[in-house]
């Protein structure tokens, strides 16, 4: 296995999904006040604000460290995300964004939309097989499971492998999408990658780190520096957000 020798995984700024999931949940409503596809979520404008931080404190770093290959979920939060970085001198202009839809947000299927209060409403049968199953092997109707979710970005990291050896790569991504690569990457158990999750949420535009270290394995492998670094945006001090990944409707 060829490994980069840098992959830094980011997960996309506040998104307006995130601030009107914040407003149900405060109103103990059954859905998010949403009218647009979750794939069309935009950023909110405190996003685009960490967005840009990012990019700055990258523009900070020595050429070598900043990404020479960017990719991105198509989902227009993280491409948003991925563009604004880049315009900040995050990395060379001349760096393109490579959408790769296997780094799109989990699908929630039928429970999409809806908070915790509205799956139990709602969706009781669901709520109950979530329950029993737990969110890493729960599959909703028409939605995935992290099992799912884990099996597209098992070949994410072979592509990254065969295509990207050598480089810094940047992945700009969702909240489990970033706990699912670092249970491959790590070779984390279930139990291990929940307690991850219980121990709080992926922050908007933190930064989760591997370098390639020629010890770890027989072939060497990544080894990772820092998970869910919030430097850039406190940097910058701007508020810090995080919305936790609930039943459904995280919009993560």
């Amino acid at each position: 296995m060829h490994w980069p020798r840098k992959l830094t995984v980011v997960r996309h700024g506040q998104s307006a999904g995130n601030v009107a999931r914040d407003v149900a949940m405060q109103a103990n409503v059954d859905r998010i006040d949403l009218s647009e596809r979750d794939a069309d979520v935009p950023l909110s404008d405190l996003g685009r604000d960490q967005a840009g931080a990012l990019g700055r404190w990258y523009a900070g770093e020595a050429p070598h460290e900043r990404p020479d290959v960017l990719l991105a979920s198509p989902y227009r939060r993280a491409c948003e995300t991925a563009d604004l970085f880049r315009q900040a001198g995050g990395c060379a202009d001349n760096v393109p964004i490579c959408f790769d839809e296997r780094l799109r947000e989990k699908e929630f299927g039928i429970l999409d939309g809806l908070t915790s209060m509205g799956i139990s409403s709602i969706e009781p049968q669901q709520a109950e097989f979530r329950r029993l199953l737990g969110k890493f092997y729960h599959r909703p109707p028409g939605g995935e499971s992290w099992c799912d979710v884990i099996l597209r970005l098992r070949s994410v990291m072979d592509t990254i492998a065969l295509h990207h050896a050598d480089r810094h790569v940047m992945i700009f991504t969702h909240q489990v999408v970033v706990l699912c690569l670092r249970y491959i990457i790590e070779g984390m158990t279930e139990a291990e990658i929940l307690e991850v999750d219980r121990e709080g949420d992926v922050a908007n535009c933190a930064i989760t780190e591997y370098a390639f270290d020629a010890e770890k394995g027989k072939d060497g492998g990544l080894l990772l520096g820092r998970y869910n670094v919030t430097a850039p945006v406190e940097q910058e001090d701007m508020p810090v957000t995080r919305a936790p990944d609930v039943i459904a409707g995280a919009r993560g």
